[in-house]
């Protein structure tokens, strides 16, 4: 482990088709505060823009350098005929974290392929996808985003491949 004090690495296991991954994730601490990761008014107005998963009830909660983390205050009109929320909120909420982990900076980055499991259902009043940066390349970006309750079960996992758009 490094000694820089601003710099904290964590190990995550993944599973995918029945094989174990690990992923070794640095993230740069900009500060211990927790306040300065909270988002901007503009980066905040821009992605008022993201209709779909704002007008679903996505809103952004922390950016960091390749980093964001979004919620949803689970409502009725998320749920399915069986009372659990809708795959596709979960799927929405991932989608809504990787735009703006992706482009908060610098936009013109789209998604290019996206993978989601299904885990277990939200116990909670809100679900909450936090998307990390894996792998940043020149054109393309590899990201992880988990998305849990707010009681911190792990209702669905994420990979996505993002790709910078031309200029």
């Amino acid at each position: 482990m490094s000694q820089d004090k601003n710099i904290c690495y964590t190990d995550e296991v993944g599973v995918q088709a029945g094989v174990c991954i690990l992923f070794r994730q640095k993230r740069i601490k900009f500060s211990q505060e927790e306040s300065d990761m909270k988002p901007s008014e503009e980066v905040k107005k821009m992605f008022e823009q993201d209709r779909f998963a704002t007008d679903n009830g996505a809103y952004i909660e922390e950016v960091d350098d390749h980093y964001a983390k979004c919620s949803l205050n689970i409502e009725d009109r998320h749920k399915n005929a069986m009372g659990a929320v809708m795959g596709g909120v979960y799927f929405t909420l991932a989608d809504f974290a990787l735009a703006v982990a992706t482009n908060w900076q610098e936009m013109g980055s789209v998604s290019l392929d996206s993978q989601i499991t299904y885990l277990s259902r939200a116990k909670g009043t809100k679900l909450t996808a936090e998307a990390v940066c894996v792998k940043n390349g020149r054109t393309t970006s590899y990201y992880r985003i988990d998305v849990k309750d707010d009681l911190g079960n792990l209702t669905a996992a994420v990979t996505a491949t993002s790709f910078r758009v031309e200029k």
